[in-house]
This record gives C-alpha cells, structure tokens and sequence, in this order.
C-alpha cells in the first residue's frame, strides 16, 4: 500500500467570498439600539452616582470631565454597533452554515451540517413582538452553541431549523 499526500494548490481552493450572504432583518437593529441605549443608561447613571458616593475634591473637579469622556465612548461605541450591523450577514448551503459578521475584527464562522448535533430556535420577548428568531447551531464537545445567528426572520428561521433537522438526522 502506497501513502500519497498531494499538495494542494491554495489558488485551487474554493473561495468564501464568492459565497453571496443574506443579511439578517433590518428590525434585528432596533434591539440592538434598545439594548445599547439601556446599558448605556446604566453605565451613565452609576457614574453620576459616583459623583454623590465620591467626595474628594479632585474627582468633583474633574466629574463632568470623566462624565463628558463617557458619554463619547458611548457614543462611539453606538455608531460602531449601527456600522457593523451591516456586517451580519450569514448563508445556508448543502453541507454547510455560514455566519460574517464584526466591523472591527470581521470574523467569518463556517460550520459543516456533517458536524451539527442540532439545532435551536429561542426568541426573547422583544424578539418575538418584532417576529425575529435567535438560530443556535449546536456541534460536538462544546459546552454552548458554536453559532448563533440573531435577527432571523421567525418563518425564516424555523425554516433554517427545519433544514438542518432533516440534514442531521439523515432525511435529505
């Protein structure tokens, strides 16, 4: 018997680029505000309650100071949050599931159906008014789900679901 190992070509391989991806529901973006806008609050309130807690002159000298760099950071952090909304985008092929999604650090997750052990549609309460479902991609010896594509179209998502259900257990 005669071991052969080829090498293969990197220019021969198929490229993830030309896959074209679906962008999630354009609703999923004002959870995404709502949930920002709440953190946000917490974050600026607990500061200025620093300002009552704490009574050195030097952090009463500087307060609106730190409370002004706060709210820019915040306010960074927002607009970042809008662009790289743009950013989520995700495919369903044959043999595999494919999630893009980041601004600053874009990350490309690809997850064979082979390799699933199953999938879960869960839905939080604004999810559900909004009619958006969460799809958690469960595979092999991983504690949590190893993909989790949120801001799916409910329909869209059960369908998603039902797809994978018949390719895991073997009903194609």
């Amino acid at each position: 018997m005669n071991f052969t190992n080829p090498q293969i070509q990197t220019e021969d391989l198929p490229n993830i680029e030309d896959v074209v991806l679906k962008p999630i529901s354009k609703s999923y973006l004002k959870i995404i505000t709502l949930n920002r806008l709440a953190f946000y609050s917490l974050i600026l309130g607990a500061v200025f309650g620093l300002k009552y807690l704490i009574k050195e002159d030097g952090f009463q000298d500087n307060f609106w100071l730190v409370f002004i760099g706060v709210i820019v950071i915040c306010i960074a952090n927002f607009i970042i949050s809008i662009l790289a909304f743009k950013k989520r985008k995700y495919a369903v092929r044959g043999y595999d599931v494919i999630y893009a999604k980041g601004l600053i650090i874009h990350s490309i997750i690809t997850v064979p159906i082979s390799r699933i052990q199953h999938v879960e549609e869960s839905r939080s309460w604004l999810a559900r008014h909004l009619g958006l479902s969460t799809l958690k991609i469960f595979t092999a010896g991983e504690a949590g789900s190893d993909l989790s594509i949120k801001g799916l179209q409910q329909l869209e998502a059960k369908g998603i679901n039902d797809f994978i259900s018949a390719k895991v257990n073997g009903n194609n």
